[in-house]
């Protein structure tokens, strides 16, 4: 087993692109790997079953915290 942290700032914001994602490499079959990823910044965790769905997952928490910051610069400007 291993782990791995990926860090992109040691300010763990979401506001300039960057998060903060906690993988952890349970199996590695069929070449890929299988595990759990965490979203530092939602505390949120989710199974992988291969590398292009880790990939995924983050890339769709990255979209979601993207859009979710230009509504509240919407509402903030009004």
């Amino acid at each position: 087993m291993k782990n791995k942290s990926i860090q992109n700032d040691d300010n763990p914001t979401t506001s300039n692109g960057k998060g903060t994602f906690i993988v952890k490499i349970e199996y590695c079959q069929n070449n890929t790997w299988q595990g759990r990823v965490t979203w530092a910044e939602e505390n949120r965790r989710v199974n992988f079953r291969s590398t292009l769905e880790l990939m995924n997952l983050m890339h769709e928490a990255m979209a979601k915290a993207g859009s979710a910051q230009q509504e509240t610069q919407k509402h903030s400007a009004s």
